[in-house]
C-alpha cells in the first residue's frame, strides 16, 4: 500500500506513530518519496515519536485526531489492525451513511483479514439492521493497486439512510 500511495503521489494521512503496520506504511511511503501527515493525540505522542520526515500534528485527544483526519483525507482505508482500527474505520463508515461525507470507505483485505467482519456485516443486512446499498458502499480488495482504482472510481450513494 506505502509503494502505491507514493508512485501515485497520494498523500497519507494517518495516525501518526511510527510503530505497527501504521509506522511500516508511513515508512515506506516516506522511504519511496511520498508525502505522510500524521497527527498523533497528545497522550499518546509522549510515548511515541513522530516518524523522522513525516508533517506530524498534535492534537489535544482522539476525537479531534479523528475529526483532523477526516478534514484532511479524501477517503479512509483500513489495513489489518486492532480495535482501534476497528473504531476508526467503522465511525468513518457511520458517517458515511448518515451522509457526513461523500468519500470512499476500504477495507484492505489481505489475508482475509476482514472476511469475518463482513459475515457479520451481511448478517445484520440479514436481520434488517443495515440496507444492502449501505453495505455495498464499503470498499473491499484484498490488493492495494486494485483497491486504489476502486476507491479512484468511488461514486457516493444518494440514498437517504432514513428513508426505507
Amino acid at each position: 500500500m506505502g509503494l502505491e500511495l507514493a508512485r501515485r503521489q497520494l498523500k497519507l494521512v494517518y495516525g501518526g506513530g511510527n510503530v505497527g503496520l501504521m509506522g511500516i506504511l508511513a515508512q515506506t511511503v516516506l522511504e519511496e518519496g511520498g508525502r505522510v501527515t500524521g497527527i498523533i493525540p497528545e497522550a499518546i505522542h509522549s510515548k511515541v515519536p513522530p516518524l523522522p520526515g513525516s508533517d506530524t500534528l498534535v492534537v489535544p485527544d482522539m476525537h479531534s485526531r479523528k475529526q483532523k483526519m477526516h478534514e484532511l483525507s479524501d477517503g479512509f482505508i483500513a489495513l489489518p489492525g486492532g480495535i482501534g482500527t476497528f473504531e476508526e474505520i467503522l465511525e468513518a463508515f457511520t458517517w458515511s451513511q448518515l451522509g457526513y461525507h461523500k468519500k470512499p470507505v476500504a477495507l484492505l483485505n489481505t489475508q482475509d483479514f476482514y472476511s469475518p467482519l463482513l459475515q457479520q456485516f451481511a448478517h445484520t443486512v440479514k436481520e434488517g439492521f443495515l440496507k444492502q446499498s449501505h453495505c455495498d458502499t464499503l470498499l473491499v480488495e484484498k490488493n492495494p493497486a486494485v483497491l486504489l482504482d476502486v476507491m479512484a472510481e468511488y461514486k457516493p450513494l444518494t440514498e437517504d439512510k432514513w428513508v426505507k
